[in-house]
């Protein structure tokens, strides 16, 4: 098995550029912090593409780079080198695409106040609920959670990865498999990154409307299971979605963080952000799923941990 030889898009126009065609299989990656080369987040937590490893050579061009990764997913359209190799006159063939996008996204949305500037933000623009909004308490931890505004999250996610594909569509890799993880489920807590601003991110949001803390760590779950179950029922849709291929993260076990831990603890480097160890733990099982989809060309098997039937994803 090799680890995933990831470079710049600028290396491929240096004097020794990689020669692509040296590998068995060659990707196009663009995503956020999780797969983030910026050396300062490199040094505070791990990069999930460092512990891809497949059965035969495998080359990644990794927009992400060493700049500010992704924020919001809107932003992965207008990424000119992504777009560029994606769908530009020269752009290769590629095998797959590597995409880590929609955790920030949904961070931010459960960030949005109960009031802007003076005003209360409508219930379809916000995921958690203020106190006087609560369900009532045989609704478990969902009566926290705004329905409506879920709806309209899932609805701006729709609307941009099917943007993705009919990018991906434009250019020469037309069909090639999109692979996305889903986001592990993190222990909101006052864990921040290293710099200053940065963080906590759950953590103040259920603070700041009042979510009694014994429910924190079920909110979050709540939130990143939506989250994957969507993204997963994306994949099932291959009318609309073609091609692409969600592996579920949440399945993968991870020691979780201990609440009110301020710093690394169980596989995790601060709130949201995995440490080397739950790097690892994903990163092998994704490699798993993305050699399956490479290997079989999009055949995978409806039970992969026994014996099933294969089916055409």
């Amino acid at each position: 098995m090799d680890h995933l030889a990831c470079f710049a898009p600028e290396d491929l126009h240096a004097a020794q550029a990689p020669d692509l065609q040296g590998f068995r299989w060659r990707l196009l990656a663009q995503g956020d912090s999780w797969f983030s080369t910026a050396q300062a987040k490199l040094s505070a937590h791990a990069n999930l593409l460092q512990e891809l490893v497949l059965a035969k050579p495998t080359a990644a061009v990794n927009c992400a780079g060493q700049r500010e990764s992704l924020a919001k997913l809107v932003e992965l359209a207008s990424v000119p080198e992504f777009v560029d190799l994606l769908t530009g006159p020269n752009a290769p063939v590629w095998d797959g695409i590597l995409l880590s996008v929609g955790g920030n996204d949904l961070i931010t949305a459960a960030q949005t106040p109960s009031q802007l500037d003076g005003q209360p933000v409508p219930l379809e623009l916000r995921l958690l609920r203020r106190q006087t909004e609560w369900g009532p308490p045989s609704a478990g931890v969902g009566r926290y959670f705004s329905e409506p505004g879920w709806a309209t999250f899932a609805a701006y996610l729709k609307a941009n990865l099917q943007h993705l594909l009919s990018l991906r569509d434009q250019g020469p890799s037309a069909r090639k498999p999109v692979f996305m993880h889903c986001y592990a489920v993190p222990m909101p807590r006052p864990a921040g990154a290293e710099d200053a601003g940065h963080g906590p991110w759950l953590y103040p949001a259920l603070k700041a409307y009042a979510i009694p803390s014994a429910d924190w760590a079920a909110v979050s779950r709540l939130m990143l299971m939506h989250l994957a179950q969507f993204l997963k029922g994306l994949m099932a849709d291959k009318e609309a979605f073609p091609g692409l291929f969600v592996f579920d993260s949440t399945a993968v076990p991870l020691a979780p963080a201990a609440p009110g831990a301020s710093g690394i603890s169980g596989d995790w480097h601060n709130e949201i952000h995995l440490n080397h160890s739950g790097c690892f733990k994903i990163g092998r099982a994704w490699s798993e799923h993305i050699q399956q989809v490479l290997t079989t060309g999009g055949l995978v098997q409806d039970n992969p941990g026994g014996k099933g039937r294969q089916s055409r994803r």
